[in-house]
């Protein structure tokens, strides 16, 4: 049977600290929104910016605190002190699906988390 595919995790309105075009690439997160979102590091992630709507792929990489940087490519696709939302997507098999519940995280504007679920 096909598997389908769901959000897993999501860190909403996440505000972007850095972007640095001379990194290797990737999104430096947050250690403590990464484990409440449940995103591991080296977890490929899609990038929704609010504020232009640029869209990207990448992975995740350990961040420091409240730190939410764009880097390498994507440092083209935001700005610091704009919007972002980070998803994670899983594969689910037909008898997942009920069960599942995505880890959502609400952050505030200095990326401190105000709800997760």
């Amino acid at each position: 049977m096909a598997q389908r595919t769901f959000l897993h995790g999501k860190i909403h309105r996440a505000t972007i600290t850095e972007a640095d075009v001379d990194y290797e690439g990737s999104i430096s997160i947050d250690p403590e929104l990464l484990a409440l979102a449940d995103i591991r590091p080296f977890e490929q992630v899609d990038v929704y910016n609010i504020d232009n709507g640029e869209r990207l792929t990448t992975y995740a990489i350990v961040g420091g605190p409240g730190q939410i940087c764009l880097n390498g490519a994507a440092a083209l696709k935001g700005q610091p002190g704009q919007k972002v939302i980070i998803a994670a997507y899983c594969l689910l098999d037909a008898a997942e699906i009920d069960g599942h519940r995505p880890a959502v995280v609400l952050v505030d504007a200095a990326n401190r988390p105000k709800k997760a679920s």
